[in-house]
């Protein structure tokens, strides 16, 4: 399978690393064939900038976001493509966007990352392909979407921002479909490393399948609402897999994440998982599990 990894501007400034932390964790699984498409113009490259080379794409520029006239992807070389963009990106050129569209309406796979879903906020369809994101968005952008306290989907079209988080710190995931490919053999209840857990996400919300949820210290526990981590969506004939986590290196190393990134692509670009087996070091109810990443040359 074909992936393209797209980057360049993200707040999160772990983005050179991450997205080659990606590359390796999809490539070892001998079913992935990944390139990386980036914008010349980078945002918050400089912490990690030795990562940069690796990727093996033009020499960038550094600044604030900026839109790159010559970012322009051909999508359809690929089966899915995964983003490690962020908040504050800048726009991509309209060409691009009607590009991505149509690549998504026919069939092609995408994969949203932590702070993919942090960008475009002015940009309809990309928010219907996500289902939910936050920072600069409000009511105006769709409703809060949730697990409420009778473990029903909740849809709140009440007032007010979209996207927080509390601190960073570990906390327990809960795999809401059992039977969903990406989740399928997953633990019930499994712990995952310090990573932001987020919250007031909302957007279209249409058409969205949610598969693991988390509870935010910032709601009121007696609201008993459980926050969307990882879920899919149907976008015309395209599929797309969302996960809110990733924020750092740290995130990252989470066998629960990795195994979820491997899963989640293979889903997005086939509509299938043949990536079954559930390793004896995944996480349990009540203890992380990290793995060192060591980068491969």
């Amino acid at each position: 399978m074909k992936v393209l990894i797209i980057d360049g501007q993200n707040n999160h400034k772990v983005w050179p690393k991450s997205t080659i932390m990606m590359k390796q964790y999809l490539e070892e699984t001998g079913i992935f064939q990944v390139d990386i498409a980036r914008t010349q113009f980078l945002y918050q490259s400089e912490l990690f900038k030795d990562w940069l080379g690796y990727a093996n794409t033009p020499e960038g520029i550094e600044g604030k976001p900026k839109t790159d006239p010559n970012f322009k992807p051909d999508f359809f070389k690929y089966d899915v493509v995964v983003s490690n963009f962020g908040w504050k990106a800048a726009p991509w050129p309209n060409e691009t966007k009607v590009n991505f569209e149509k690549y998504l309406k026919s069939g092609g796979g995408f994969v949203s990352v932590h702070a993919a879903d942090n960008c475009f906020p002015e940009w309809p369809a990309y928010n219907k392909a996500i289902g939910i994101g936050g920072w600069d968005r409000n009511e105006k952008s769709g409703p809060y979407l949730y697990i409420d306290e009778n473990n029903q989907v909740k849809k709140d079209y009440r007032p007010g921002i979209g996207g927080d988080h509390a601190k960073r710190e570990e906390f327990l995931i809960t795999t809401y479909n059992q039977e969903h490919p990406i989740t399928k053999g997953m633990p019930l209840h499994w712990m995952h490393t310090v990573d932001e857990c987020y919250t007031y996400l909302r957007g279209p919300a249409e058409n969205v399948t949610i598969l693991a949820t988390a509870v935010s210290t910032l709601k009121d526990p007696s609201l008993k609402q459980k926050e969307p981590m990882v879920m899919t969506i149907d976008y015309g004939k395209g599929r797309v897999f969302h996960t809110t986590l990733g924020h750092d290196t740290t995130s990252f190393e989470c066998v629960g994440f990795i195994t979820l990134l491997k899963r989640g692509v293979e889903w997005a670009a086939t509509g299938e998982v043949n990536q079954t087996e559930i390793s004896e070091d995944f996480p349990s109810a009540n203890k992380v599990s990290v793995r060192n990443f060591n980068y491969k040359k």
